[in-house]
């Protein structure tokens, strides 16, 4: 078996920086989508529309400041909820956090 050497003078790769404890700029919870995530939402994230805390959010972006909605009980021809794109600021926490929690906002 070889023996690789390494350089003492490498040094090791720089840390990740300290991420806020924010949620990201943009989730869905469907799990179809590309910005699913479970870990995240079993945390519990809170949503901010507008100045009105909503319970109802399907996907948000923070940064392009809109939110989906589910319109009504509407579904589409595969089973989905129809949704409506609202624009307005939208601010994101994390509940488990509880009050005083950071909030993302643009």
């Amino acid at each position: 078996m070889a023996r690789v050497m390494t350089d003492s003078s490498e040094t090791a790769a720089p840390a990740p920086a300290v991420q806020a404890d924010v949620p990201p700029d943009h989730l869905a919870i469907s799990p179809l989508s590309p910005h699913f995530d479970a870990a995240i939402l079993q945390r519990g994230v809170g949503i901010r529309f507008k100045g009105v805390v909503r319970h109802n959010v399907e996907e948000y972006c923070i940064s392009e400041g809109w939110v989906r909605v589910q319109a009504g009980r509407t579904m589409d021809r595969k089973g989905q909820p129809l949704t409506i794109k609202l624009n307005g600021p939208v601010e994101a926490w994390f509940e488990d956090l509880g009050e005083g929690a950071p909030v993302a906002s643009k």
